[in-house]
């Protein structure tokens, strides 16, 4: 039985990223904390106090004055408690990828000793921290799983960009390997969750529930993308649509577009990788991630389309995508679908430039071979597509983001961010 109190917790975070650096600093400013991570440069720039994510200012890392960085995993040796929040992505075949997680999962077993508890914050499909991760742990360190050490699950609900909906004030969803760890682990959070937490009644059901908040946002996006595929045949403007229908109090204000980062686009595919381990074909959760990978090809068809009407030549044409993150007002390049237009757009051989200042050409090189333009041209493209709603590209209006092409050309507003009149084509 357990014989840990809050107050006996030496805290580590395991993966500095979007989601373990507001966690270190949030339970730095109220108790000691080791914040480890693998990339020597990323602590080097958070000891300088420097966060390339934008999730935590400069006052905030200095405000957490009890979390200390290190890459030395020797420093893990002294902790008694381990949140591991290290990315799951998936691969070329849209699998699961649990190395990351694995990985860490060794790490801290190399350090886990008796009465230790490691709690995961991970996006995994249900099952995964029990069945996937418990038996590194035990191998790496020869303790035995609910006699020796212990484990929790807490969902991170991280939201980048987002700064109305920052850690302390989404609700959390906690879970125990035993009753008495989920009560620790509840208690823990609430140290931070000014929100509140919901404790679950298991780990499964704790990842269970992860899981599903982002399939059931993918299915309500790939619904209304699917409604813009057929307005559009119909020649009716579907954000018109859209409006009219909002008007009544029930209905959900999704819009269409590209659905990419590390969640949306992501998580489903954990959910039907075990859904089909265990015999069962999703069909609809899996149909809508087909519609929504297939946009972006979309959208590109449908700019080309109204390029030949402005008899505009496609082959060697001069596209510009305003935006290469994944969202608005965010740094964030994982798993971006703006590189499907691009892609796409090379398909038609022409000559394509990307503008962000928001992301790091540094990572856009390294993650897509996309080397973004630093300054914009007037009067040089055939077609612009506004590609990401960041508040720069509102604040440069619809008549800069004009002087950008050539006296024949077309504006693709794919974001809405501008009016019906203000742009040439909208999705």
């Amino acid at each position: 039985m357990i014989k840990m109190t809050p107050s006996d917790i030496r805290l580590a975070i395991i993966g500095l990223g979007y989601v373990g650096l507001p966690l270190a600093v949030e339970f730095g400013c109220r108790r000691s904390v080791v914040g480890f991570d693998i990339n020597q440069r990323r602590i080097n720039d958070l000891k300088s106090g420097n966060d390339f994510t934008l999730e935590t200012t400069p006052e905030e890392l200095q405000s957490a004055r009890h979390l200390t960085y290190t890459t030395n995993m020797d420093d893990l040796r002294s902790c008694n408690v381990f949140i591991v929040t290290v990315p799951t992505p998936i691969d070329e075949h849209k699998r699961p990828d649990l190395t990351p997680l694995l990985k860490a999962s060794e790490t801290v077993g190399k350090a886990l000793k008796k009465g230790d508890i490691v709690i995961y914050e991970s996006t995994v499909y249900p099952g995964a921290t029990e069945e996937d991760c418990v038996p590194v742990l035990e191998r790496f360190s020869g303790l035995k799983f609910n006699q020796d050490f212990y484990c929790g699950y807490s969902p991170e609900r991280i939201n980048p960009g987002d700064k109305a909906h920052r850690l302390p004030n989404i609700r959390k969803v906690t879970s125990g390997s035993t009753p008495d760890i989920a009560d620790l682990v509840d208690d823990l959070y609430k140290e931070i969750i000014t929100a509140g937490t919901h404790k679950a009644e298991s780990i499964k059901v704790a990842e269970a529930a992860k899981v599903i908040e982002n399939t059931q946002r993918d299915l309500n996006i790939a619904l209304v993308n699917e409604l813009a595929l057929i307005f559009n045949k119909m020649g009716i403007d579907t954000e018109a649509v859209l409006r009219a229908a909002g008007s009544k109090w029930n209905f959900l204000p999704f819009r269409p577009g590209l659905v990419g980062g590390h969640c949306i686009g992501v998580d489903p595919y954990y959910l039907t990788h075990k859904a089909q381990a265990i015999g069962y074909h999703p069909e609809i959760i899996l149909a809508g991630r087909r519609l929504n990978d297939k946009m972006g090809a979309y959208a590109v068809a449908q700019l080309v389309k109204a390029m030949m009407k402005r008899r505009i030549q496609v082959e060697d044409a001069r596209v510009l995508l305003l935006g290469l993150a994944f969202k608005e007002n965010c740094p964030d390049l994982r798993n971006t679908r703006v590189v499907d237009m691009v892609a796409e757009l090379k398909e038609y051989h022409c000559e394509v430039d990307v503008y962000d200042p928001w992301v790091s050409i540094e990572e856009a090189q390294h993650e897509y071979g996309i080397t973004p333009v630093t300054a914009l041209q007037a009067g040089f493209y055939d077609g612009v597509i506004v590609a990401v709603a960041h508040q720069q590209f509102k604040d440069m209006g619809p008549a800069a983001v004009r002087k950008l092409g050539k006296p024949v050309h077309v504006i693709y507003d794919l974001k809405y961010v501008f009016s019906t009149t203000e742009a040439d084509l909208r999705l």
